[in-house]
């Protein structure tokens, strides 16, 4: 079949490779093409297309890319070992090792019934959520062998978030989640920006859809004036560049949909609006040299006034994913803040590509990276292997993934010298167990810039950190594993410090958990059976799920999120009615019937995180109540109970509170303070003191996001001089 004989896609994908590839691989690639076409014959996606227009689109978004024949091929084969049931063998003797490997490593997400026979790993993929943590797993373990199984996997993600609106909405949430979770930070990581966005606008479509939609009114109702204000700065530079002699592009670009997203919902905690968000707007320089991006940069900086502090220089200390600029914040006309990005045009395809642009095609150097220290770059790849090696569970994989590698990294320095990487608000404790185990176990102070810090301060870019060391060995505090309390960010010294507990007394870590399920229980103002939460949480034994608390293997909060308070046996307090938010149901999704009006009930006030259930109520809708409201329990209509649960996004729920203390000056103040640092507002506030104790009770009202940021607000506050104890309460039914 000639090239004029082949569908469109088809077509497009060989003139692509045809353009930089010689003709001998430009065939090769053909071979794989009419190869996928007869494997995948038959076969339709669920938007009625063939389904070698997936694959073929996957091929040219890494053609677009300039990428070697080996990786184009794979992705034309991507699928075909999982959905035509082609061998190895095969493969490889048709296209050879690499590709069959390549392909053998995208395969190898799904095929989870070829991983293992042992019962025991069956057991642990028998779920669909842990069938896809050994799925992402085994992505990342082949990736760490081969960063070209990430690519493919990166251009076939792109084109299903692109094609998602075909699948059912539970499904689109779903693989959305995934994709912010996971293939957006992986693209960051490897400096891949144009796929980031393009993943993160996707996800943001499907799991914030309201949110999308706003956004994108107010970003078209400004466009025209940011877009002739960006064109009015960059004339402004062009200029003064062009008069210095440096020779560069210049042109200016608007923030995407989620980054503003981000960057509304920050302005948004600081008072600003939306018309007052100059920076969306950000200028490139593109120049010939390093040299010249220096010059450029004081060009710019006499042209305009430079926000103090609003400076980074990425050139002489290039990112962790080999990002390389200038950046400089500038009043600039009108004295509006804009961003200026500075780089040479190398820079910027490391920029947009990032590992990829090492994988680009260049004559003579077919199937491997050039040099520029490409390993050294890409070392962080090597502790994904350290980790297969050492961390049994895949879900604790997963977790120890995201937190020491898909988060922005910061460098720091031992005493000697030596530069580590943390991920950002990494504390000195992560810094001591990153440097030896025994050292982290045993930390009992830090020396960050030469003054004595304590144990839970972020880490910033450039600290020098020593850490002292207890003269007896001591074991680590269960406190560090306290996420509340910030000592530990990283999942690898999460992991080490839960190993070591594990090693301890069984006896001691059960009257531990014991306590903590007992305190947590009673503050949030929910009732409990050993043997319900026993059975809620799948543990063979209440001292079994103790003891997993007392280690810290599951946090508390999660204890809690799966059990709902029931309004027996609740204090009721005093608190003068106010005006609830204007609207608590926006976070709710009723399950069939998409349309219905909902309302918060308000005999036993759910909020996010609660087990919640509707009540069809003719002429008013569903009513949501948490599960075990014996207003529910007791209904004599149960066909009318529908289905009810909690949407991706959140919105504030009234929560009441009663604080035990000690009464003192300052106590009030002090309760505020640590409420308002959490972002949590309150509504109502009122105290009752006891003249002959000095005790007090101060009960509140706040607005919360749920049950987690409740239990983080409770630590948070118990840590309060003189405060006793902190409970949530509900009303009592029928009590006003």
């Amino acid at each position: 079949m000639t090239i004029s004989q082949k569908s469109g896609s088809s077509r497009t994908l060989l003139e692509s490779v045809g353009a930089y590839l010689p003709a001998d691989r430009a065939d090769a690639v053909e071979k794989a093409l009419n190869y996928a076409v007869k494997a995948h014959d038959g076969q339709q996606r669920d938007s009625g297309l063939p389904f070698v227009e997936h694959t073929i689109a996957t091929a040219q978004r890494l053609a677009e890319m300039r990428l070697d024949t080996t990786t184009i091929q794979a992705a034309l084969l991507h699928d075909v070992m999982e959905d035509c049931g082609i061998s190895f063998a095969e493969i490889e003797s048709e296209f050879g090792t690499d590709v069959a490997k390549l392909v053998d490593g995208v395969t190898k997400l799904k095929r989870l019934d070829l991983i293992s026979e042992s019962s025991a790993m069956l057991r642990q993929i028998s779920t669909p959520e842990a069938t896809r943590a050994a799925s992402l797993r085994k992505m990342l373990v082949a990736m760490a062998e081969d960063v070209r199984v990430i690519l493919i996997k990166l251009s076939d993600r792109l084109h299903n978030m692109q094609t998602l609106q075909h699948l059912p909405i539970p499904k689109q949430q779903r693989i959305s989640r995934e994709t912010l979770d996971i293939y957006s930070p992986l693209a960051h990581r490897l400096g891949m920006n144009d796929i980031k966005w393009q993943l993160e606008d996707e996800a943001f479509r499907y799991l914030m859809p309201r949110q999308y939609k706003s956004m994108s009114r107010l970003v078209n109702r400004k466009r025209a004036e940011r877009e002739m204000y960006s064109e009015s700065a960059v004339e402004a530079i062009k200029v003064p560049l062009e008069q210095a002699g440096i020779n560069c592009i210049v042109d200016g670009r608007v923030k995407h949909l989620y980054s503003t997203y981000n960057k509304l919902q920050r302005y948004e905690r600081m008072g600003r609006k939306f018309d007052e968000i100059y920076d969306l707007i950000a200028i490139r320089v593109i120049t010939d040299s390093i040299s010249d991006c220096y010059a450029a940069l004081g060009v710019v900086h006499s042209k305009w006034r430079p926000v103090p502090g609003q400076f980074d220089d990425y050139i002489a200390s290039p990112k962790e994913n080999m990002y390389q600029s200038l950046h400089s914040s500038v009043r600039g006309p009108g004295n509006y803040p804009i961003e200026v990005q500075i780089r040479t045009g190398e820079m910027h395809a490391i920029a947009e590509e990032g590992v990829a642009s090492h994988w680009m095609y260049k004559e003579g150097d077919e199937g491997s990276p050039p040099g520029d220290n490409f390993e050294q770059k890409m070392s962080w790849l090597r502790q994904l292997l350290d980790w297969q090696r050492e961390l049994s569970g895949d879900d604790e994989y997963l977790a120890t993934v995201r937190t020491d590698i898909l988060q922005d990294q910061v460098f720091v320095y031992t005493p000697k010298g030596d530069v580590k990487d943390l991920p950002a608000g990494a504390t000195p404790i992560d810094f001591a167990y990153r440097i030896h185990t025994d050292l982290g176990h045993n930390a009992v102070g830090a020396v960050v810039n030469g003054k004595l810090t304590a144990l839970n301060t972020p880490l910033q870019n450039g600290d020098v950190v020593e850490i002292r060391k207890a003269r007896i060995p001591r074991g680590p505090s269960l406190d560090w594993l306290n996420a509340d309390l910030g000592y530990l960010i990283t999942g690898s010294a999460q992991t080490k410090v839960k190993q070591w507990f594990r090693r301890q007394e069984r006896e001691s870590n059960v009257r531990r958990g014991k306590d903590l399920i007992k305190k947590e229980m009673r503050r949030l103002g929910i009732a409990y059976s050993e043997k319900e939460i026993t059975k809620s949480m799948d543990y063979d034994s209440f001292d079994d799920l103790a003891e997993a608390v007392g280690i810290g293997q599951i946090s508390i909060a999660r204890v809690a999120e799966t059990l709902s308070p029931t309004p027996d046996n609740v204090f009721n307090p005093a608190i003068s009615p106010g005006r609830p938010p204007d609207d608590q149901t926006n976070g709710l999704v009723v399950m069939g019937e998409p349309g219905l009006f909902t309302r918060i009930a308000r005999c036993c006030s759910p909020v996010y995180g609660d087990e919640v259930t509707g009540y069809l109520t003719r002429g008013r809708g569903v009513t949501v109540h948490r599960r075990t409201c014996p207003i529910v329990r007791d209904a004599k209509d149960p066909e009318r109970s529908v289905p009810v649960a909690w949407g991706h996004y959140e919105t504030t729920y009234a929560s009441r509170l009663q604080i035990k203390a000690f009464d003192r000056v300052g106590l009030i103040r002090d309760i505020t303070n640590v409420v308002s640092s959490e972002n949590v507002n309150i509504h109502s506030l009122s105290s009752d003191e006891d003249p002959n104790t000095n005790a007090c009770t101060v009960s509140l009202t706040v607005y919360t996001t749920g049950v987690e940021q409740l239990s983080r607000l409770f630590s948070r506050v118990e840590t309060i001089p003189g405060v006793d104890s902190v409970f949530r309460v509900t009303e009592v039914p029928g009590s006003t």
